[in-house]
């Protein structure tokens, strides 16, 4: 299923389905995690308001047991890597912990209108997730809405603008993103340009340097789609587009 042109509707409806997708992603990257990580939807931290958070039960530093944990680089189509210097040049941060006192390794975030739709709330969204990467607190965030005057390279154009020279910039035919930020000494980006109507591709989300699970963006995606209602999903795909 390709992915839809959400700005057909009114935000309440993407956040219906944003809410389904988020369950979905949970469930998903659940299955895939080692035993001693697991993951929460909707959970606030450090004023951040991130979709799923990924968690270590433990002080291990390593991720042990089952779990579909990768450690060959991801392929995606655009990568990029900061200078050795970027958290030299940052102030300490008090490390982030969940209520519970498990330490947060990542978060998976779903842009909302409410992120894009004024200056105030893309300001608000690029603070926190710069705060978040200085923690080395990996990220992954999926934009399924277009560039506008506001960040006219992509999302993560805007996040990188103050931190690396020439950060990577959509390409007009693909305003629309998913991707996945790597931190350690340095912060890797993994970044897909989507277009509407694009397959979404699996995206790593990470939890420790060079380890990372697979987030099956395109299988949740669907199966929130099917909680839509048909009234909805006429709208949003019309028929003469594909829709089912």
């Amino acid at each position: 299923m390709p992915m839809h042109d959400w700005t057909r509707v009114e935000a309440g409806i993407y956040h219906a389905f944003h809410h389904e997708w988020i369950s979905e992603i949970h469930r998903a990257v659940l299955k895939r995690l080692p035993p001693d990580y697991y993951s929460m939807p909707e959970q606030q931290a450090a004023g951040f308001g991130p979709d799923v958070l990924t968690l270590k039960s433990d002080d291990d530093d390593l991720p042990s047991g089952e779990g579909v944990v990768t450690m060959s680089r991801p392929k995606t189509k655009l990568f990029q890597e900061t200078p050795t210097e970027f958290y030299l040049r940052k102030k300490k941060a008090v490390v982030i912990r969940h209520v519970s006192g498990d330490r947060i390794v990542a978060m998976i975030e779903l842009v909302s209108p409410g992120n894009k739709n004024s200056a105030h709330g893309l300001r608000a969204f690029v603070r926190k997730a710069r705060e978040l990467l200085q923690q080395k607190i990996h990220l992954l965030i999926v934009d399924p809405f277009p560039v506008s005057n506001r960040d006219p390279h992509g999302l993560h154009a805007a996040i990188f603008e103050e931190i690396q020279d020439d950060p990577l910039e959509l390409p007009p035919e693909s305003p629309l993103s998913t991707f996945a930020y790597e931190c350690d000494d340095r912060v890797r980006t993994y970044l897909e340009p989507l277009a509407v109507g694009d397959v979404l591709p699996d995206m790593p989300v990470f939890l420790y340097p060079g380890m990372y699970v697979e987030v099956p963006l395109e299988a949740t995606y669907m199966a929130a789609w099917e909680a839509v209602p048909r009234r909805w999903q006429k709208v949003i795909a019309p028929a003469a587009e594909g829709a089912v």
